[in-house]
């Protein structure tokens, strides 16, 4: 009988300076001999963290597969260091992209992003390239993407309650499905949250994406990733649209989709 591998242990890097200094946990399987594959990169959802079902699948499946796989928790999330009223798009970016020049410096990725995580994924190309490395990313594999998320799926939708509590507070609360304690959006992650839009204009990665979505997702309506998609125009995408998945897509039968996917992106690269 098989026994799941052991959890890959803590390790930690500390990310910005002064008071915005925060430490940044990660679990970091290297393979012996060094992969000539892609590393894996995982990359978390709102107030999700690195121990979730699927990241720890993406994990099993690097191991499986002979790759490098890191997994981390942004500030404020999971087992790192930092409040998470002080989160905001930019700063997990900047945590992500630490964690890829600790981690991988000098490796190919393919970018797992989960809902808020495939928001991070997209950007993190946009900042690769920026640095001048183009062709880092050797695919994204994208499950319920959230890019834009604050603008395009809350910022509308808004009540007036709402709006006096940004107003007045600084932040609103809303329960959460997942969680006894709510889910909190503050007037910082908002307003940078539009700094860091993806959606207006053409999104070009250069490089394979599948994206997987449920059609009965709460959160992220498909009809947002069929909106990602069409900025896509220059991209090889493929997207999976899971008549009964919801959002979190971590059933066996979505966990072998996301294996598939991964698969054939070590195949392409």
């Amino acid at each position: 009988m098989s026994t799941a591998p052991a959890e890959t242990e803590i390790t930690r890097i500390e990310v910005g300076s002064g008071a915005s200094t925060r430490s940044i946990a990660m679990r970091v399987f290297r393979t012996e001999p060094r992969s000539q594959h892609p590393a894996l990169v995982w990359l978390g959802g709102y107030r999700s963290d690195m121990t979730g079902t699927k990241a720890v699948e993406v994990e099993h499946y690097a191991r499986a597969a002979g790759t490098d796989c890191i997994r981390f928790d942004y500030s404020g999330h999971g087992s790192s260091g930092g409040d998470f009223r002080d989160g905001t798009i930019s700063r997990w970016i900047e945590e992500s992209l630490a964690v890829i020049d600790h981690a991988a410096p000098a490796s190919r990725l393919i970018l797992i992003g989960s809902s808020m995580g495939g928001w991070v994924a997209l950007r993190l190309v946009q900042e690769l390239k920026r640095r001048g490395e183009t062709g880092r990313v050797a695919g994204l594999v994208l499950i319920a993407p959230a890019p834009d998320f604050t603008a395009e799926l809350i910022e509308p939708n808004l009540t007036e309650a709402e709006k006096t509590s940004l107003a007045e507070r600084g932040y609103f609360e809303e329960p959460s499905q997942y969680s006894p304690e709510p889910n909190i959006y503050t007037r910082a992650l908002i307003e940078d949250g539009r700094a860091n839009r993806v959606l207006l204009g053409p999104v070009e990665t250069g490089c394979p994406v599948h994206i997987l979505q449920g059609m009965r997702d709460p959160d992220v309506p498909y009809a947002h990733a069929l909106k990602l998609m069409e900025h896509m125009p220059a991209d090889d995408v493929v997207m999976t649209l899971i008549r009964d998945g919801d959002h979190r897509l971590s059933r066996d039968e979505d966990i072998a989709k996301l294996k598939q996917a991964i698969g054939a992106m070590l195949t392409q690269a």
